[in-house]
């Protein structure tokens, strides 16, 4: 019998925790679920990524609301993926803000990602039916876009292509805490179906440049301190370039993708197995990197069919054990 899909086996609950990291900074996050941002300026709120439903979300608005009353005005999407940005519709902001990159790829492929995603991970979008459809973007910029939240400054970047094309940071320069999306993950496996594997290590280099004294990763645990920061990115990195060499090599050698998957799982597994939705992403990782090393410059676009196709060649019954 064929192995389950990795995230459809997911249906554990997880622990939330909401904390403050600055006089305007707090990070939502759940043992390796979907992270949440959120920064109270003098006057508004913002929220960096939504969760993947309104109904997901409306935990979110409550702990927001347990700490000001002030309007949730701005949206920013870090990326475009489903499970990052279909719980937007709850928050009822003013903007939804998001890079030209990520409104391009909206266009070109976010109906196929929501299937797909929707299919990938039944726990988060349980509550499915509460989406009203694709989250579009209302505020779209190119490289930076500066706000002030009252006299909070707010610096929305997009400092190089990583996770996907689009990706998007945001910047509390004055209290020096940085939201990453999924650029940087923390004891959580860096998701790379769509990703610039080449790229990434400079986009890491440049958020590194900033000297974020706290970071809120896309997974994980929200990193408190330097010392925490630099072990996020070093983690992020080591993953992502041992990965793409290895897959790179096996190409390069002639071995075809599940040859070379199977060599990737026995190589990384000791080191990077026990963090969270390994088992999900390194499919997605290894197919990425494969189509990279063989000249697919830019990812192909994933379905909920070519998921289970490459599921089923790469983890089926004749797949890796």
């Amino acid at each position: 019998m064929s192995k389950q899909f990795a995230s459809q086996a997911d249906l554990q609950e997880k622990k939330v925790t909401f904390e403050q990291l600055s006089e305007h900074a707090y990070a939502y996050t759940a043992e390796g679920d979907p992270n949440t941002g959120i920064v109270v300026g003098d006057d508004a709120v913002m929220v960096i990524d939504t969760q993947a439903t309104p109904v997901m979300a409306q935990d979110v608005i409550r702990r927001i609301r347990s700490v000001t009353d002030k309007p949730i005005k701005y949206i920013v999407m870090s990326h475009y993926h489903a499970v990052r940005v279909l719980g937007a519709s709850a928050y009822g902001a003013d903007h939804v803000i998001a890079s030209r990159d990520t409104y391009d790829l909206i266009v070109e492929r976010g109906a196929q990602d929501m299937k797909s995603e929707i299919e990938r991970f039944p726990r988060l979008f349980r509550a499915v039916e509460s989406v009203p459809g694709l989250t579009w973007p209302t505020l779209v910029f190119e490289r930076s876009l500066t706000l002030w939240l009252g006299k909070l400054e707010v610096r929305i970047l997009q400092l190089g292509r990583g996770h996907t094309k689009g990706d998007t940071v945001v910047w509390l320069p004055g209290e020096r805490v940085l939201f990453s999306g999924d650029l940087v993950e923390f004891d959580a496996t860096p998701y790379a179906g769509d990703a610039y594997y080449e790229d990434w290590p400079a986009t890491l280099d440049a958020i590194a440049a900033l000297d974020p004294a706290k970071l809120v990763p896309g997974r994980g645990a929200a990193l408190k301190n330097p010392d925490e920061v630099k072990a996020g990115l070093a983690g992020t990195r080591s993953f992502v370039t041992e990965l793409y060499a290895l897959v790179k090599s096996g190409a390069q050698a002639g071995k075809d993708l599940r040859s070379v998957y199977r060599d990737a799982m026995d190589s990384l597994r000791p080191k990077y197995g026990h963090w969270v939705i390994f088992d999900h992403c390194m499919p997605f990782d290894v197919s990425r990197a494969y189509d990279l090393a063989t000249g697919h410059r830019d990812p192909r676009i994933w379905t909920a069919e070519r998921d289970m196709e490459m599921w089923r060649a790469l983890e089926g019954d004749a797949g890796h054990r």
